[in-house]
Parts: C-alpha cells; structure tokens; sequence
C-alpha cells in the first residue's frame, strides 16, 4: 500500500535535508515523496536533487505558492494514502507505519492523524504537544475551530478513486483548513493514534505569523463555507465568533489595536 508525500519548499536550505531524512528513516518503506520547488533562489534545489533514490520525486515550478505546489504533487501523486509535510518539519520513524496500521484495522476510516511536538528551531527542545481528541466525521469541530481534530496539515488521507483533491490557489493561509473541510464535507470519518506522528518546527518566519493573511484566509473560508447546506446558522455564527476571538488576541498580543478594532467591524 503505497503512501504518497508531498512537500514544497521555497527557500528551504536549512531544513529540508531534516526533511527528507526523516522520510528514509520511516520503518514504512513503500512510499513516494513528491518535493515540489516553488521557485527557491538558494541552495535547496541541490539538496533535493542530491538524493538518490527511486522513490523520491523533484518537481519544480515558479514562485506561484503552497496551494499550488501541493496541487502540483496532488496531480502526480500515485499512492493508495497521501499526506503532506511541510519542508521545515520532520516525520517521526513510525509517523507512516503506525497510522497506516489503524487504517489497516478499521477500513471505514478515510483520515487518521496523531500527535505532534510543536519544538523550537533546532529540534532539541519541545514547546508544546498537541494530541487529538475526535473521532467521526470532523466537518462540525473543524468548523467550531474547537482544536480537537486539526493543529497542523498532517493528516493521512485515503485517496478514493477518481475524487479530485485540489486546494484554492488564491488562499496563502488557512488553506489546509479549508481543504480538509471540502474533504469532509462529502463524508469520511477521522480517528488518530495516540503517538507523535510530527515534529513541528517553531520556526521565527512561520507563515502563521503573517495576521493579516491570516485573517483574510479566515474570511474567505466563511464565504465558502455559508454556501454549504451542511453548515447551519448556528454553526457559522460560531465559526465567526471563535476566529476574530483568536484574531482579536493575536492582534492586541502584537499591539496591533487599529486591526484588532477593525476586525470587530466589519
């Protein structure tokens, strides 16, 4: 049972020898590994290119952004099961072997994740440990942004024949959200293995970092979202309540107050 992994990076030198590493440390050894270059301008090419092995795939396009890189691996993937690894983050050594197992004993699941260490930039030392705690269809907690069944984009997904798996390009943040939600929406049940599948790397340019991409990612899920049948009333008033809850203390925690103030506006 092939399991398909797709990473992109952009600019990625320090981290995705870590990366990739940790792909051939995996006890699971029949998967493909998609590294999609977003148009890098630093050595991270050739550390890609300098692995041989057959199961490693280089793709390459211009700076278009993650969305794009990973519907670019989403095209060429071949797996049974997919997932995706960010280029600044590492796969524990049983992250493929002990999800794919849990698969293997109940063949209704169509999701399974497991806990990751959030660590600092060196890998050395663990800031924080998130483990999921739903199981079931997760359309209604990912919508409640309750944290029960998404921290990061590291589920394993099984790939059901002739389903198109694309994100929104247009989305610089809160695109893995949005995905899975789509995913979900259709069906498919989630569970996760109590293990730590991930190693998160607490990186000081992280992408999350960026609030006003952030909250502009927020607002087009709500648009999205209030057009699905699935999603009551109720269900988008807590939507929008729980994320400018979490925008509003994301802006005052930076002394952002004129964004926070205009988040409450409108």
């Amino acid at each position: 049972m092939k399991i398909s992994i797709i990473t992109p990076f952009y600019n990625a030198e320090r981290y995705l020898m870590d990366c990739i590493l940790s792909l051939l440390n995996q006890e699971y050894a029949d998967w493909e590994l998609f590294l999609i270059n977003d148009g890098s301008v630093d050595n991270s090419k050739n550390i890609a290119l300098s692995f041989n092995d057959s199961r490693i795939f280089y793709l390459e396009q211009e700076n278009k952004g993650v969305s794009s890189a990973r519907n670019l691996g989403l095209e060429k993937m071949k797996g049974h099961f997919f997932c995706f690894l960010d280029a600044d983050d590492v796969l524990t050594s049983n992250s493929l072997s002990s999800r794919l197992k849990l698969f293997q004993d109940n063949r209704e699941l169509e999701f399974v994740d497991g806990a990751i260490q959030i660590m600092d930039s060196n890998l050395q030392n663990i800031e924080h440990f998130w483990q999921p705690s739903f199981s079931g269809n997760p359309l209604l907690d990912l919508i409640h942004l309750t944290g029960n069944s998404f921290s990061n984009p590291s589920w394993m997904i099984k790939r059901i024949p002739n389903k198109t798996y694309k994100f929104h390009e247009k989305l610089t943040h809160g695109e893995d959200l949005l995905f899975y939600m789509e995913l979900v929406k259709d069906g498919g049940s989630y569970d996760y293995v109590s293990e730590p599948i991930l190693k998160y790397r607490n990186t000081p340019g992280s992408a999350m970092k960026n609030l006003e991409a952030l909250e502009r990612g927020y607002r087009y899920i709500e648009k999205q979202i209030s057009k699905w049948h699935e999603v009551s009333q109720d269900d988008l008033r807590i939507f929008k309540y729980r994320y400018k809850r979490s925008m509003l203390l994301s802006y005052l925690r930076c002394g952002k107050l004129y964004e926070g103030a205009k988040l409450l506006l409108f």
